[in-house]
């Protein structure tokens, strides 16, 4: 994590009440650990305790960036071999009290670790736990502790960080994407990219593979196309089309169209069919071309006049680039 990211992630936590201290006969976790901090305006001391559970005493904050039905053993991979390594887990998952039924708390950061952790007691490890630390967070300061613990990291898509911005541009800053940029210390352009993505139509969404294949950049292609109407409709038949291929891929008939194949398609769906080019010299007035393997050769009078000849040029540029 980098120095300003440091920052933002001190300034989501500091001011935040202490954790309720676990009663003495404490059923639910181990007492682990006290790291006690210099408060630097009171000059008081906070004690953060860790805990040990039971990975099924926690559930998923229902506003997670992070899409826990797609973590699986393969792409958690890295972090069960380095529990299994470590013999427990060494950094803890920052979790709050669970208000509802079924569980105790909900995982704000830690959502691969309570996988892997699962994982492993399902698997002849019974006796791994989770580690925890419990903090009394807001939604807002729950969801930007969470982004900034994830922003730099490659396993979590654009689109899982795409999605979670464009819910909590409502439900936190009002609509007003100056001021969650502002609040994320981001830019104003970089968040409208995510944003964008975001909004991009199901049909779209469900063309690819997976939403984890899904990148910023693809939305920034596919704006243009989406942006008239006769386009758009090109695009979003296709991305139909590919959209059925998928799941009759998932479904065991067929294979599934790359990421790549399906930006391709839908660029070529959206801008439509084009006309057949030239293979032989293109009949410009003053112009000859003239071609011989991969080299183009123009012949013209010379004593064709500049205007004349910048016009023919225009044209056979035109015929030859669709333009």
């Amino acid at each position: 994590m980098s120095k300003r990211h440091d920052a933002i992630f001190d300034d989501v936590l500091k001011g935040m009440s202490a954790p309720e201290a676990p009663a003495a006969d404490d059923r639910g976790g181990t007492r682990f650990l006290r790291r006690a901090n210099a408060l630097a305006d009171a000059g008081a001391r906070e004690e953060k305790v860790l805990r040990w559970v039971d990975p099924e005493t926690c559930v998923m904050w229902a506003r997670h960036n992070r899409a826990y039905d797609l973590l699986n053993a393969e792409n958690c991979r890295d972090l069960i071999d380095s529990l299994k390594a470590q013999g427990q887990q060494e950094f803890p998952a920052i979790v709050r009290r669970h208000a509802g039924a079924g569980a105790d708390y909900e995982v704000i950061c830690g959502a691969r670790r309570h996988f892997a952790v699962s994982w492993l007691r399902a698997n002849n490890y019974p006796q791994f736990r989770y580690l925890i630390e419990v903090r009394d967070l807001t939604d807002e300061e729950a969801f930007r502790l969470s982004d900034i613990e994830n922003r730099d990291r490659e396993d979590l898509s654009d689109f899982e960080r795409a999605r979670d911005y464009a819910a909590a541009l409502d439900l936190y800053y009002g609509g007003r994407q100056k001021a969650m940029a502002e609040r994320l210390e981001v830019s104003e352009g970089w968040l409208s990219r995510y944003l964008q993505l975001a909004r991009l139509p199901a049909l779209v969404v469900a063309a690819w593979p997976s939403i984890r294949e899904l990148k910023e950049l693809h939305a920034r292609a596919l704006k243009p196309l989406l942006a008239e109407p006769d386009s758009e409709g090109r695009v979003l038949a296709e991305a139909a089309r590919i959209g059925a291929e998928q799941q009759a891929a998932r479904a065991g008939q067929g294979v599934p169209v790359p990421a790549l194949k399906v930006l391709d398609r839908l660029k070529r769906a959206g801008e439509g069919p084009r006309p057949a080019r030239t293979t032989g010299p293109v009949p410009v007035a003053g112009l000859t071309m003239r071609k011989r393997g991969k080299t183009v050769t123009l012949e013209f009078p010379d004593s064709l006049p500049e205007a004349d000849l910048r016009a023919a040029l225009d044209r056979f540029l035109a015929e030859r680039f669709d333009k």
